[in-house]
């Protein structure tokens, strides 16, 4: 599949992608048809009815950092308060509830219930109060200062998951001189299952989906590619529960230098019918796409 992706950098290069190469675990180079049904077949039977399937559907699976030791973003975050965070300058001025407050309710999209555990503002503090695993320097006098937590209330905050997004219990700590509020999700983590991993070898193809207003049997896809690939497709493969969306991108460089980078555009493909309840995968990484186009 996308053969240049390995030949990305966090700076611009130039470099020869080009060169003789087979189609790789998570997809295929200019793959025939009946090649994509193959894999697609291969990608849906793995997935439906596994635990991956049912925890994404019915379970507890969140779409971003539970806890990114981040703020209640409300006006500008001081620097002296980022700075003091990364190297773990908390101090105690309140006592803090050492017991979890019991189970809570999380009300899906869907409107199911479902009972989650709940930490102890305790546990929360020990463990965003840390310092960051790579701190360069010890805390600059004149960038660092004690981050003196006053008092803290269970409230609710939005988490994106698998199932759409939840308001989710959270502890809000109130910092001495800080306007905004420190968070932290109090969901046990216990209750949270982990994102599925992509198949082994697997090249995302398809980055983001959605639905095209006026024709409900069309999706349309994002995808990257890179400057000396020809692009082919989209082809989509469908279950009743699932449906399987390529593109194929094919180094058409010959050889000669190509600039390393990933670009990204859109496309439409037409199913037999609307998508539904039913969920997108990728045929590469044979993980669902997420809906929205402006991800990544």
């Amino acid at each position: 599949m996308r053969r240049m992706i390995a030949c990305l950098s966090l700076v611009l290069l130039l470099s020869a992608c080009g060169g003789d190469h087979e189609a790789s675990p998570g997809g295929s180079q200019g793959a025939s048809s009946d090649r994509f049904e193959a894999r697609a077949r291969e990608v849906a039977e793995r997935w439906q009815g596994s635990a991956d399937d049912h925890a994404w559907r019915r379970g507890f699976v969140a779409l971003e950092v539970l806890n990114p030791h981040g703020w209640n973003h409300v006006g500008r975050i001081p620097a002296w308060v980022n700075a003091s965070s990364h190297n773990g300058a908390w101090r105690l001025a309140a006592q803090l509830p050492a017991d979890p407050p019991g189970d809570a309710d999380v009300r899906w999209p869907d409107g199911e219930v479902s009972r989650v555990p709940l930490i102890s503002a305790a546990s929360a503090y020990a463990g965003f109060s840390k310092p960051a695993d790579l701190v360069e320097e010890e805390c600059p006098a004149r960038r660092c200062r004690p981050l003196r937590v006053t008092g803290v209330k269970l409230g609710k905050v939005p988490l994106e998951t698998s199932r759409g997004t939840i308001q989710v219990p959270a502890w809000k700590f109130t910092v001495e001189g800080v306007e905004q509020k420190k968070i932290h999700v109090a969901v046990d983590p216990s209750a949270v299952t982990a994102r599925p991993e992509r198949i082994q070898g697997g090249v995302e193809e398809v980055m983001a989906f959605d639905l095209v207003a006026g024709k409900p049997e069309e999706l349309l896809l994002r995808y990257g590619f890179g400057a000396c690939d020809t692009v082919h497709g989209p082809r989509a493969y469908e279950t009743d529960q699932l449906v399987v969306v390529d593109m194929d991108e094919e180094d058409s460089s010959s050889g000669k230098a190509c600039p390393a980078i990933l670009h990204t555009a859109t496309t439409t493909v037409t199913l037999a019918r609307p998508l539904g309840d039913r969920l997108v995968l990728d045929s590469g990484t044979g993980l669902p796409v997420l809906r929205g186009l402006d991800r990544h």
